[in-house]
């Protein structure tokens, strides 16, 4: 049994997935956290939340790196430590850093800051002689505005070092890229407290779907799990309303994508110690890096992963970070797709209802989540805004996105905001 530290997490589906993963694999964790109350804010109504079934809960400052290194050397004399690990992207590099300093397994630290960092992958991976968008990064508006006229319009307007899509834009003249700009100067600190860099990165508009693709890495070997197709909504929001696993590409589509993801990894080293979700656009001049993630998919894609092929990504991250091979091998689960379709609001008010059948009570259905009554709603802006999901399969091919649409269209129609 191994022992692991797990320096704060997602709220989301993580939350539950890699402490179920821990305990799955005989394991036990400490969970280290700056504010407990961030996460029994989002406790299930019935049962204990998953995190608090940590062997021990410490408070720390986890956003002094520095501090938490010192205090984690402490912890590791007394308590013990096999591996260290995060689900929750403010914290990889730091958790990267304390594996370093207390000898731990775990991914090169610079290599996954680099990753966390839009405007450093973009630079080491056009320095690998990887194609690319054109891209510019500055903090002065006029730079900025100069650039833009440069790259040409319409164009995307991205944070640095946010996540989940927000203040992701698209921007297609000097007044809407005044506007996207302004807005994100006015959200200087993250969620986690976090004070934020103010350099603003501007890409060419890629055209074509995009894909993500799931790896893992482990002693300098980087295995392709599969890749995951991507519905985006919310103009001029990039907001992802839904996935399926295995995209629906040709052969040759899918080769490329993870050919390219495997590229990027390369160029990025990260090579051991991580699971990956790597976001690619299949443009017509060929695939194209969005960003790439040194963590397990969000949005419950480890999940789709799990019911098609049976393979637990969140278990093999679990494995990589205590330098254990993962058990990356497929199994007939009977699915031969899953999706997830998300429900988007695109207005404003209180949650009042669902009216109509529950999507659980149709054949197929994987998972059905929905936030209840009551609940305050704004127009999605970025994937943090969602007012719930389904999940299906299909054991005979391609048809689980089809049939999640069809589950979600009938949600849209009952649902009731005011």
């Amino acid at each position: 049994m191994a022992h692991l530290l797990m320096v704060e997490s997602w709220v989301g589906s993580m939350s539950g997935l890699l402490p179920r993963a821990i305990r799955e694999g005989g394991h036990t964790f400490t969970f280290l956290t700056r504010d407990l109350h961030h996460y029994l804010r989002s406790a299930p109504e019935r049962g204990t939340h998953p995190l608090l079934g940590a062997r021990h809960v410490i408070t720390a400052d986890t956003n002094d790196a520095e501090t938490l290194i010192a205090e984690a050397e402490r912890l590791h004399a007394a308590l013990g430590f096999d591996g260290v690990l995060t689900s929750c992207d403010y914290y990889l590099p730091t958790a990267a850093r304390i594996a370093g300093a207390l000898g731990l397994p775990g991914p090169d630290p610079e290599a996954v800051h680099h990753a966390c960092r839009k405007d450093a992958t973009r630079r080491l991976l056009a320095g690998a002689g990887l194609p690319g968008p054109r891209f510019a990064v500055h903090e002065e508006w006029s730079d900025l505005a100069r650039a833009a006229r440069e790259i040409g319009y319409p164009l995307v307007v991205k944070p640095v070092d946010l996540c989940a899509g927000m203040y992701v834009r698209r921007v297609d003249d000097e007044a809407q890229l005044a506007g996207a700009v302004n807005a994100l100067a006015g959200f200087p600190v993250n969620a986690r407290g976090q004070r934020r860099e103010p350099a603003v990165l501007l890409e060419e508009l890629l055209d074509g779907p995009e894909v993500s693709v799931e790896t893992v890495s482990h002693a300098g070997a980087v295995h392709v799990v599969g890749v995951t197709d991507k519905s985006v909504g919310g103009a001029p929001a990039f907001v992802e309303t839904g996935h399926m696993f295995p995209a629906a590409l040709t052969p040759a589509d899918t080769e490329a994508a993870g050919r390219t993801a495997l590229d990027a990894l390369e160029a990025l080293g990260l090579t051991d110690g991580v699971v990956a979700h790597t976001e690619v656009k299949l443009t017509s001049a060929g695939p194209r890096v969005v960003e790439v993630n040194p963590r397990p998919a969000g949005n419950r894609i480890t999940e789709l992963v799990r019911h098609v092929t049976g393979i637990d990504l969140a278990a093999a991250f679990v494995d990589v970070c205590l330098g254990r091979v993962p058990d990356l091998r497929p199994t007939d689960t009977g699915l031969r797709s899953a999706a997830i379709g998300f429900l988007v609001p695109d207005r404003a008010g209180t949650l009042e209802a669902f009216d109509g059948r529950s999507p659980a009570e149709e054949p197929g259905v994987l998972e059905v989540r929905l936030a209840g009554p009551g609940t305050a709603v704004t127009a999605a802006g970025s994937n943090n805004d969602y007012l719930g999901h389904v999940m299906a399969g299909d054991p005979d091919g391609p048809g689980a996105r089809d049939r999640v649409e069809d589950l979600l269209a009938g949600l849209r129609a009952g649902l009731v905001i005011r």
